[in-house]
């Protein structure tokens, strides 16, 4: 080995230098001590009021100390676990991983290919095609029941994920009362209140109304996580030219405002509590008014703001796999590999939405296989290659020598497995051998995938008294 090398084990994304984080970072201090932000919750008024902030009715403004000080006492690392208690995410610099998104009003039908709104057995469906999937990390409902009263349809899309999958929860909850019925049913799980915090395997995913203000239903959601020390994501909903500044800079300064002032208030109820910040900022299409998941300057944005996280050393929730196409097709496809190889270099740890079409309105269960089969391969671009004398085999070059091929090397079948990526659903056949198996598309593949993962997939279940308690809670 020589002296002095420098090696990189993996491929990464450096989108801006340290010395503009500071910049972002000292304009939304100042932002936050001289514009502040509007809080809509008398008890959040009352903390925030006696920490030492400016009142001024319902406007509140933050001192950078306040900043510092929730920057501090916020977790740099944050452990989940799956439904069995076992570790599964490791919320931390440099970990990044998968899930779909969450609340789509419409779906593809899986059987008919055609767009139709969501139902209960479609979050269902969308947990038992996540449980199965080896790049799936993490689940969101991925679609909204428009078939169960309205007022109820948050807590009915969390039982349809815990019966159905094992892995670790994203959910949404529409007010406090939501909230406590969902994480009463998750404690009936994981065997009571102390069991779910000190293993918990759900996040709660909240939201500000941008631009820099707080509603009631978020903060009422964010204190009571706080007490209970169960991790949430607060991420910020801002969009370029629309509810923040039109410019990257400007509306990433925002978004931040927005992160960090529901972080000093996270960390003033309760210090050291679990704290994910969000990271995103949308453009608003100037032609069309759509809100576009699919810009590279949603995806720019987000790769900043993950940077960013990690400047802070804070656990990030960012966006990827998604497309604004209305179809799963040859632009869906294009979009969601673009933004999935983006998000995974700049080091995204929660990268969620993968599977939506439509600018989120729409999911798809073919668009989530293909996402997860396109997670496979950024991670394999992401390891980068490895340099030893085993790999760089200089000595297998020489006894092959020039004019040979390496097929039947002993070295070759040591290593072909860890070092060649080989897809499951992806086309690699000869014209001849693909036209003989049926010449299917990757769609026709993937669809195909979907059905056979429905028919024969079964998830691990819950012992059956705990499924009898939580029906019951639902319902009550």
């Amino acid at each position: 080995m020589r002296t002095n090398m420098q090696f990189q084990d993996v491929v990464g994304l450096n989108t801006i230098s340290f010395d503009q984080f500071e910049e972002i970072h000292f304009a939304t201090l100042e932002v936050l001590n001289r514009v502040g932000v509007r809080v809509y919750d008398q008890e959040s008024l009352a903390i925030l009021k006696k920490a030492g902030a400016h009142v001024d009715g319902n406007l509140v403004h933050i001192p950078t100390w306040m900043v510092q000080e929730a920057l501090a006492s916020a977790p740099c690392r944050v452990p989940v676990f799956n439904r069995n208690g076992d570790t599964a995410l490791s919320l931390e610099k440099g970990r990044s991983y998968y899930g779909s998104g969450s609340d789509t009003p419409f779906t593809i039908d899986i059987h008919t290919g055609q767009r139709r709104l969501s139902t209960k057995q479609d979050v269902v469906n969308s947990a038992i095609i996540s449980d199965s999937l080896e790049n799936i990390d993490f689940i969101m409902s991925l679609a909204l029941a428009s078939d169960v009263p309205t007022e109820e349809s948050y807590i009915h899309q969390f039982e349809a994920m815990i019966l159905n999958t094992t892995k670790p929860i994203v959910y949404t909850a529409a007010n406090l009362n939501d909230l406590k019925k969902i994480v009463r049913i998750a404690e009936l799980v994981a065997g009571g209140t102390e069991a779910l915090a000190n293993r918990p395997f759900i996040i709660l995913y909240d939201e500000p109304s941008s631009p820099l203000q707080h509603s009631k239903d978020a903060l009422g959601k964010l204190l009571y996580l706080a007490e209970k020390k169960l991790p949430v994501i607060y991420t910020p909903a801002v969009m370029m030219g629309a509810t923040a500044p039109v410019t990257a800079a400007g509306a990433i300064v925002v978004a931040n405002c927005e992160s960090l002032s529901g972080l000093v208030l996270h960390q003033l109820k309760a210090k050291g509590s679990p704290f994910i910040i969000g990271g995103g900022a949308p453009p608003m299409d100037m032609k069309t008014f759509l809100c576009s998941y699919a810009a590279p300057e949603e995806h720019l944005n987000c790769a900043i703001m993950a940077r960013m996280a990690q400047y802070y050393n804070l656990p990030v929730f960012t966006t990827a796999g998604c497309s604004d196409s209305q179809l799963f097709d040859q632009q869906a496809g294009m979009e969601a590999g673009f933004n999935l190889l983006a998000s995974t270099l700049a080091g995204g740890n929660l990268i969620h939405d993968l599977g939506y079409i439509g600018a989120g309105i729409t999911s798809s269960m073919e668009m989530l296989l293909m996402c997860n089969e396109t997670v496979g391969m950024a991670k394999r671009f992401l390891r980068g290659i490895e340099l030893t004398p085993e790999t760089l085999a200089v000595d297998v070059i020489e006894k092959v020598g020039p004019g040979g091929n390496y097929f039947a090397e002993e070295h070759t079948f040591k290593h072909f497995r860890q070092q060649i990526w080989a897809p499951e659903l992806l086309n690699r056949k000869s014209y001849d051998n693909w036209k003989a198996d049926g010449a299917t598309d990757y769609g026709d593949r993937l669809n195909r995938k979907v059905l056979s993962i429905m028919q024969n997939h079964s998830p691990e279940k819950i012992p059956e008294n705990i499924v009898e308690e939580i029906h019951a809670l639902v319902r009550s």
